[in-house]
């Protein structure tokens, strides 16, 4: 089987390589959406390995950090590597109303699932009407049933 080499490709591969390691920490791609009273931020990370995941909250400011890294073998010599060593970072302002006391998560797969519970005073609630002449809640259903 005859293989060709093309020089712009090595170039183009290790200049990518190169800007890659110069940009820091890479995002990670996630979701996010609300079910119920819970959000919900599924995040990927494939080969990460758990141990490397860190979940902080400081304030209202969520950080996931994620680490990979690659082995080493003494006497391995490499034909391709393409996947790279990497940090992951991701920062979320969780703004207000969200219980951070009782933020979990987990891992499985290669995706970070992180669960973020709405507090209990953000939750939406019924506002009992009173009536001027006591202080005992009015019945609005007793009230149109008589009319």
């Amino acid at each position: 089987m005859a293989t060709s080499f093309d020089p712009f490709r090595e170039f183009d591969r290790m200049a990518g390589s190169v800007l890659d390691a110069m940009q820091g920490p890479r995002k990670m791609p996630m979701d996010l959406y609300r079910d119920g009273d819970t959000y919900v931020l599924s995040a990927d990370l494939p080969g990460i390995d758990p141990g490397s995941v860190d979940i902080d909250v400081d304030g209202q400011l969520l950080t996931i950090r994620a680490e990979r890294t690659l082995p080493k073998g003494e006497g391995v010599k490499w034909i391709t590597r393409e996947r790279q060593a990497a940090s992951y970072l991701r920062q979320l302002s969780l703004g207000q109303g969200i219980d951070t006391e009782k933020i979990s998560a987990s891992y499985d797969n290669g995706v970070l699932s992180v669960t973020i519970p709405v507090s209990e005073r953000a939750k939406p609630r019924k506002i009992a009407v009173t009536t001027a002449n006591d202080s005992a809640p009015a019945a609005i259903e007793d009230a149109t049933a008589q009319s």
